[in-house]
């Protein structure tokens, strides 16, 4: 074999071997670090539309805990549309009504995005949508503020967030299906926070 065609044959080698180091990296980020994630409903109105694409970051929240007001991708429980496993919680709404407050013990595979608006040992209680946090109201200038008299924006009776669980909410108050239903969501069930926003291209920044 002349010169000229084994170095030929050494620069297709070279790169095959670049071009499948690349995608390994590529797969590798991706199931590790950071994962797209394309937003399948209303719920996070207006801060994220139907459709929107974003990015989660995998290990963040392995080194630190999720805080209030951070976006999480994480898992919902099994058949969360049963509702609270306490049926005297989380049901419709309205006088005299908690939140749901008790966590499933079994996990989803299914994906949602919701805000963190709880954290292990709040006290949770909601009035027309809005959250109240150990009885200080929450700094909620994103939501999408819910429809007047909608009986299940109103839990006014509170609840204690257990330890190691995450009260979840969408920003879209009056059309988010969550933890005022379902209940709170363990710890490790949480896939990581979204950061960022690439799709579509008016909406590109950070979260």
């Amino acid at each position: 074999m002349s010169k000229h065609r084994k170095s030929a044959v050494g620069s297709v080698v070279e790169l095959v071997l670049i071009v499948a180091t690349a995608l390994g990296l590529a797969l590798a980020i991706q199931a590790f670090v950071v994962k797209p994630y394309r937003i399948p409903s209303g719920s996070m109105l207006p801060t994220i539309r139907l459709g929107q694409r974003v990015l989660v970051d995998r290990i963040g929240d392995d080194f630190s805990s999720p805080h209030i007001g951070e976006i999480i991708v994480f898992h919902p429980p099994k058949n969360y549309g049963l509702g609270c496993i306490d049926t005297n919680e989380g049901q419709s709404g309205g006088p005299g009504q908690r939140p749901c407050g008790v966590a499933r013990t079994e996990e989803s595979s299914q994906t949602f995005i919701k805000r963190v608006v709880g954290l292990p040992g709040d006290r949770i209680s909601i009035s027309d949508g809005h959250v109240y946090r150990n009885g200080v109201p929450e700094k909620d200038s994103y939501i999408a503020p819910c429809p007047p008299e909608q009986a299940t924006c109103n839990f006014p009776v509170s609840i204690t967030v257990p330890r190691g669980d995450y009260y979840m909410m969408g920003d879209n108050r009056g059309l988010s299906d969550d933890s005022r239903f379902w209940g709170p969501v363990p710890r490790s069930w949480i896939i990581g926070d979204a950061f960022f926003t690439y799709w579509p291209p008016d909406r590109i920044g950070t979260l």
